[in-house]
This record gives structure tokens, C-alpha cells and sequence, in this order.
């Protein structure tokens, strides 16, 4: 028994030593390896630098010696590296295919941000949402359609706004016939028109204040457009919560009925919301209630 166990413990350390000694010489022929590759990289790159044309060779890919250049038409004659050149016909002409791509989308980008923030859409959207949950339908008519009809709504009381920034800022800037700066200030016009139109003077005032910027209470142009856009959206938010509550109204008296109605009935562990639910919608349906909101939710912009 003795000798067995010893016979056991030699083979596991003659097997242990393999081990050790084939690690060794992995790690001696990769550090071989690196160092043979290592001098084959430098030769061959001592060798591209002996090769180098000279000054007045034919075949040299430079035009002239970096750092030559004294004036911008002899640095843009330098090819001695790649490079990017947008030349709009000096200043003149239209937008390459791949710069209108990249423009468009980004623009793409921001533009639903600038849908929610500069336009009619948030008013239109809350007033739709106010009106679903005083119908207490739920999920009819869905988001979906809520938001389709919010856009259609915001393109048609946008559409002089947007008419006016195309005709008077796109075309000229792609004719070429004015700069981008000075097509950002025609395109942002009437936008900040619109926006102040539609802005209560307190809301202005409070952003005025807190950025610090002096303001005689009436005039726009003293307004910078970031202190017109947060103050359009705090009135967007308390007009259309105004509205909203407006809406409630009939139908809570709807609510009241109902619920005095079962109570005096003794129905008192049915859901009043449940039996009002029908009523809500046969009001809505006989007052035209879809016109009603949405006609005179537009006339709130004009």
C-alpha cells in the first residue's frame, strides 16, 4: 500500500513539472515571435523613409513640403492629406446632395421637440386628453388618434406661420441669395410672433426677471427667444388646463345626478360612473361635442 501511494505521488509531480517546463517555452518562442516581427517593422520602415522621393522627383504625391503654404489658395492646393471641401459657389449657390441629407436629418431630429415647444400642438393635445377622461371612455378614441388629430390640427393653424418662413428663409437661403444667419432671423420672425401672441405678459415677465434682462413690458424685440419659449409653454399649459376644466363641468353635473339619482334609490353599491357613462356620450352626441371642442379650440389661436 505504501509503495502504491508513492508511486501516485511521483507521476502527479513529474506531471505537474511538464506543465511548468511547456509554459515556459510558450512564453520564450512568443516573446521570439514579438521581437523577430518587432525589427521586421522597423526595416521595413527605415526602408520606406530611405525611398522617399526627393524634392524635384517626378513620382513624389505632394505638390508642396508641409508647412510651405502662405496663403489659402496654396493651402488648398496641399494634398498631403485627406480632407473635406463644401463649396456652396462662393457663398452662392445651392447644397450639395449628401450636406441636404445630413440636414434633413437632422432636422428630423429636433423636430419634434420644436413640434411641442413652439407650436399649437401641446394646447390641442391636453384640451383632447381633458375631454376623453370627462367622457370616461377610457382608451376611445385612442392615442393614436388623438395625436394624428393634433398634428393635422397644428399644421392648420401653423400653416400661415410655416408658409411665411419657407417663402422668406428657405428659398433665399437655398437660392443662395442670403447668408445662414441671416435666414435663421427671417425663419425665426414669425415664429416668435405667433409664440408671443399666445404668451400671457406674467409669464414673460417671470423669465424676464429671472434671467435678469431689462424689459419695458410690451415690446417683443426685447425679449431673447430663450426666455419666449419657456413662457409660451407655461401659457400653453395653464390655457389648456383652463379649457380642460371648462369641459369637466358639464359633466360632473352629469355625475352628481346620477349618483343622487341611485343613492335615493338605494343602489348605493352600484358605480355611479358606470350609469353616467351613457348619458356623457349621449350629451356629447346631441350638442355635437366633437365640433364644439375642436372648432372652438382653433378660434383660441386666432
Amino acid at each position: 500500500m505504501g509503495n502504491r501511494y508513492k508511486n501516485y505521488d511521483i507521476k502527479q509531480e513529474l506531471r505537474k513539472l511538464f506543465y511548468a517546463l511547456a509554459m515556459v517555452l510558450m512564453l520564450v518562442a512568443a516573446d521570439v515571435a514579438v521581437a523577430s516581427a518587432t525589427s521586421e517593422d522597423e526595416a521595413a520602415a527605415e526602408h520606406i523613409l530611405d525611398n522617399q522621393p526627393d524634392a524635384d522627383d517626378e513620382n513624389r504625391t505632394t505638390i508642396n513640403d508641409p508647412g510651405t503654404a502662405q496663403t489659402p489658395d496654396d493651402l488648398a492646393q496641399l494634398n498631403i492629406a485627406n480632407s473635406l471641401t463644401i463649396t456652396l459657389d462662393n457663398g452662392n449657390g445651392e447644397l450639395n446632395g449628401t450636406l441636404r441629407i445630413l440636414l434633413v436629418l437632422t432636422a428630423i431630429a429636433v423636430l419634434p421637440i420644436l413640434l411641442v415647444t413652439i407650436t399649437s400642438f401641446t394646447r390641442i393635445l391636453i384640451v383632447l386628453h381633458f375631454t376623453r377622461q370627462a367622457l370616461n371612455t377610457q382608451s376611445a378614441p385612442p392615442n393614436q388618434v388623438l395625436i394624428a388629430i393634433s398634428l393635422f390640427l397644428t399644421f392648420f393653424i401653423m400653416q400661415p406661420v410655416f408658409t411665411q418662413v419657407y417663402t422668406e428663409a428657405i428659398v433665399p437661403y437655398d437660392a443662395g441669395e442670403i447668408g445662414f444667419e441671416e435666414a435663421y432671423d427671417t425663419a425665426i420672425a414669425p415664429l416668435r410672433t405667433f409664440m408671443f401672441e399666445q404668451t400671457q405678459m406674467k409669464d414673460i415677465d417671470v423669465f424676464m426677471q429671472i434671467s435678469n434682462t431689462a424689459w419695458d413690458g410690451e415690446s417683443m424685440e426685447q425679449v431673447p427667444t430663450s426666455v419666449l419659449i419657456p413662457g409660451f409653454i407655461v401659457s400653453e399649459l395653464r390655457t389648456a388646463f383652463i379649457i380642460g376644466f371648462i369641459i369637466y363641468i358639464p359633466f360632473i353635473v352629469i355625475d352628481m345626478v346620477v349618483a343622487s339619482v341611485l343613492m335615493s334609490m338605494g343602489m348605493m353599491m352600484l358605480p355611479p360612473t358606470t350609469i353616467s357613462m351613457p348619458f356623457k356620450i349621449l350629451l356629447f352626441v346631441l350638442a355635437d361635442g366633437w365640433n364644439l371642442v375642436i372648432v372652438n379650440l382653433v378660434r383660441t389661436f386666432y
